[in-house]
């Protein structure tokens, strides 16, 4: 039987049909493999696939739990199971129930793009300083308040978020929320924050409904709970509150996601919520070497607020955890470049066995420039999508009108594209009106003598030749296959022509993305026939527009991934790293202010999340783990000093090999000098092993140092190692803090601390 292939605890917990469970699965211990196995048991055990609902992070993870059940208990059962992205399955719901929200069938999605354009919309009719209320910024202000239930209305009768606001000069983000909302209504939009919120709204307005969902999900499995945020939780614990079979899988040692929202108190009072839970730990590490486990283990025992556990595995003991120290952010890329060039040659490996880990994205380009002159292939991880380029976006905009004709986001972006003479003013009357009427800006368009929109004749033609163009999509959205139709919207729209004629070589390119869209919508309606909706009988068996919509709106990260990018080194911020592995992992810039965060040393929660971010980095690797820091790094503008990080410390000195990178620079004293400001620990106890590297910068005599910045004048000319020559423009501060101005041809005026900028005199 397929329960003989886990081990006891995973079989324990496997087994549990009814009553609440929480599984408490470290990293690499298989928690995958006993969702996946309880499902397949609870079916075995007579509980109808139907009345399972399985909610995940990924599409990607919700697909391959549904192939292994397949596997395991046939194909017409997993068909049948509920399993999604909290967002897909929330989605799917509100689309069933959409009339008792008010909004049609078949509303748009939102991404970040849509919303942000909108909200600047907003800001810029309210005539607003864009510098104070940036759209990033209130775009997360307005996705913070949802995630916690609070409302466009609640969030103006709370003083003190409005006392917040006013106290930053930003006292309107309460208004510009509201009149978000009130837009996104009018345009039948929900964003991805909506789709838990609004679900939220629907339970508690509607017990009938909650009814309804009580009675069909009477077993839920939640993969991922540390990282539920208050919306999630909310909806979670209405659902499962008549029958309380439910199942919820995490690590509180990997609640990464407090910036989203993520509340990793939802995991640690569990026991609070459902009283006679049955607890289950799953300790056993299949992924690691037994040095990374424990070196894991050090780290995450240094954290007060977490589940005791201890992760344990079988695996041989494996390589120490290289520490590198280098002298600076270039030299940490080229020797990290070097290192992965060696274990290639060495071990055999693969490019994609390779992931370099950092804090913040700005890291990442020294890294790209090192890899590149070594000819080593790599991708940025969540880099710009597919979906996001352009040209998609534009055919996109297309098939969402068609779908939703009062999709505002969407007629902006394309009632001018390819050309028609339907100016930026034209569309500005007419979206003064439509608020002036609280319509949306299609109906103005399709009915300009109702709304009184004056524009000339010429113009008034061109919109009413898009609008017909639009309603002719529109008929054969719910009786025409996805693919047939969205390859006669690319031609009949003129965006496909519009491509072709451009004979460049970023043409070609962009109308071979558009083809490349094409097929996967091809394969998607293929793939679709085989899957129809049980819960909706009335629906055929070919797949629509709107499908395919749905589709790609709920798509993460995880998702995007193309064949041609399988065979790449990956550069990756560490919270895009969760729920990944690779045999060799690289993490950089581990230095105190830059991992743990600066602005995460306000607080012990906030520096407890930075040591489980730190833990979660060194658990993705399989065979090597490797560490590196420099002790200078160019920062805003400056070369700055940098120290190791405490995390460092914490691993232990039993499991550190550590290496010191050994070059020209090397001689020079002020690198010696280290330890002077690294924290008085055990750490300065750590015997460095001395590597060369061939990829560091030779020495000159005239290099400046601490006791030479005397030599730099106004005036003189002088060479950094980044920025290239440069002359000097104005010296100001005391010693040892003495300052350069400088005006670099390429880069413009750059301020640079003299002590760390390794000027070469000319």
């Amino acid at each position: 039987m397929y329960l003989d292939e886990l081990n006891p605890e995973q079989r324990r917990a496997a087994n549990q049909i009814d009553g609440p469970m929480m599984v408490i699965a470290g990293a690499g211990s298989g928690k995958t493999k006993v969702l996946t196995y309880r499902i397949a048991n609870l079916i075995d055990n007579g509980v109808s696939p139907f009345n399972i609902l399985s909610l995940t992070f990924t599409n990607k993870a919700a697909e391959e739990m549904k192939s292994r059940i397949s596997e395991l208990i046939g194909e017409a059962n997993s068909r049948n199971i509920w399993m999604g992205t909290f967002h897909s399955v929330f989605a799917r719901i509100l689309r069933i129930e959409h009339e008792k929200i008010g909004y049609p069938q078949s509303f748009t999605i939102y991404d970040a793009l849509d919303t942000k354009s909108l909200i600047k919309t907003i800001i810029k009719e309210k005539n607003l300083d864009d510098k104070m209320y940036k759209p990033n910024f209130v775009y997360s202000r307005i996705s913070s308040a949802k995630n916690s239930m609070i409302s466009a209305q609640a969030y103006l009768r709370n003083s003190d978020i409005m006392s917040q606001d006013k106290q930053y000069g930003r006292g309107k983000v309460g208004e510009i929320y509201l009149e978000y909302q009130n837009r996104c209504f009018r345009a039948g939009a929900m964003d991805f924050d909506d789709l838990l919120f609004k679900t939220n709204v629907l339970l508690k307005k509607f017990p009938e409904t909650l009814l309804k969902y009580q009675d069909k999900f009477r077993y839920i499995l939640v993969d991922e709970y540390q990282d539920t945020n208050k919306a999630q939780y909310l909806i979670i614990k209405a659902i499962s509150a008549r029958f309380e079979n439910i199942c919820v899988v995490g690590d509180d040692a990997q609640s990464i996601y407090s910036f989203r929202g993520a509340n990793i108190e939802n995991i640690l009072n569990f026991k609070k919520d459902y009283t006679d839970y049955k607890l289950y730990k799953l300790e056993q590490n299949y992924r690691s070497s037994s040095n990374i486990v424990n070196a894991a283990n050090n780290i995450i025992g240094h954290n007060k607020d977490q589940i005791q556990k201890k992760v344990w595995t079988s695996n041989a003991d494996g390589h120490l955890i290289k520490l590198i120290k280098t002298f600076s952010d270039n030299e940490e890329g080229k020797v990290i470049a070097k290192n992965i060039l060696n274990i290639k040659t060495k071990e055999s490996a693969k490019n994609s066995d390779f992931a370099i880990l950092y804090r913040t994205n700005a890291q990442s380009r020294s890294f790209e420039e090192a890899l590149r002159k070594l000819n080593l292939d790599y991708k940025i991880y969540g880099g710009l999508s597919f979906y996001q380029r352009k040209e998609i976006k534009d055919l996109i905009s297309y098939f969402r009108l068609a779908v939703n004709n009062k999709d505002e986001e969407a007629l902006k972006r394309i009632i001018n594209y390819p050309k028609r003479g339907i100016g930026a003013n034209t569309i500005g009357k007419a979206m003064l009106c439509a608020n002036e009427n609280d319509t949306s800006l299609w109906d103005v368009l399709s009915n300009q003598n109702k709304f009184g929109l004056k524009i000339n004749s010429g113009t008034s033609k061109k919109i009413n030749d898009f609008i017909v163009l639009i309603k002719n999509f529109s008929i054969k959205v719910e009786n025409t296959d996805a693919f047939e139709l969205a390859d006669e919207i690319s031609k009949l729209s003129g965006l496909n022509n519009d491509l072709l004629i451009d004979n460049s070589v970023e043409g070609k390119v962009r109308y071979e993305n558009i083809q490349e869209l094409l097929n996967g919508i091809k394969e998607f309606s293929e793939t679709s026939k085989e899957n129809t909706d049980k819960d909706d009988p009335a629906k055929d068996t070919f797949a629509t527009l709107s499908d395919f919509l749905i589709d790609v709106a709920l798509l993460t990260n995880a998702d995007n991934e193309k064949e041609e990018d399988k065979d790449k080194i990956t550069l990756m911020t560490i919270h895009s790293a969760k729920g990944l592995e690779f045999p060799y992992v690289f993490i950089v810039g581990v230095e105190e202010n830059l991992f743990p965060s600066q602005l995460s040393l306000g607080s012990r929660s906030e520096l407890e999340e930075e040591r489980r971010l730190f833990y979660v980095a060194l658990t993705r690797a399989e065979k090597q783990a490797t560490i590196s820091y420099t002790i200078s790094r160019f920062r805003w503008g400056n070369v700055i000093a940098c120290e190791p990080s405490r995390f460092i410390e914490e691993i232990g000195s039993d499991l550190l090999d550590p290496i010191e990178n050994t070059s020209p620079l090397n001689k020079n004293k002020r690198h010696s000098s280290y330890k002077s400001y690294a924290k008085p620990s055990s750490f300065n106890k750590l015997k460095f092993k001395k590597i060369s590297s061939s990829t560091s910068s030779s020495t000159n005599s005239n290099l400046a140092n601490a006791t030479d910045v005397s030599k730099i004048k106004i005036g003189i000319n002088v060479k950094h190692q980044r920025f290239g020559k440069g002359k000097v423009l104005e010296i100001s501060g005391q010693s040892p803090n003495v300052k350069a101005k400088i005006l670099f041809p390429s880069f413009g005026e750059k301020q640079l601390l003299l002590k760390f900028a390794k000027l070469e005199l000319l």
